[in-house]
């Protein structure tokens, strides 16, 4: 077997199944934006066209740094329509938010799906209306799981 091939395996099933993606880059270092774009076309190769996508300037604390301006970010972002945020991992400044929307986007999607397939009130999905608060539904989280460092 031939290495791209093996490489098209694991990737293709690296991403099956998957509803959400955190896309990240460094805010201090440029190449990791520019390299944004290549990560988003292999996520639209090879996931659901209705994959919900977050592009994430991380680092934000470092303003001293920055080699990646808000402005490119959020361009890029509605370029590609995509949902933005800068975070800082250090600081913890809007990761938790980050996972949140994320969470809700994909909630929304999935409750829709579910509703124009007429699995209405058999369906485990809340009535329309209804909040939901990812952050006190701790089995939300937990089926996505998340890492801690």
């Amino acid at each position: 077997m031939h290495f791209c091939d093996i490489y098209r395996a694991i990737t293709s099933a690296y991403y099956r199944g998957a509803v959400g993606a955190l896309l990240v880059y460094d805010v201090t270092r440029r190449a990791t934006f520019e390299n944004a774009a290549r990560w988003l076309k292999e996520l639209r190769d090879h996931t659901d066209p209705n994959i919900v996508v977050m592009l994430i300037g991380n680092k934000s604390d470092l303003r001293h740094l920055v080699a990646v301006p808000t402005e490119d970010g959020k361009s890029f972002a509605e370029r590609e329509s995509l949902y933005f945020m800068e975070t800082s991992a250090l600081e913890a400044t809007n990761v938790e938010n980050a996972f949140s929307e994320v969470l809700s986007q994909i909630y929304h999607i999935v409750s829709k799906k579910a509703v124009e397939a007429g699995e209405g009130s058999s369906s485990a999905a809340p009535s329309i209306g209804q909040t939901i608060n990812v952050k006190e539904d701790s089995s939300v989280l937990k089926r996505f799981g998340c890492c801690s460092n």
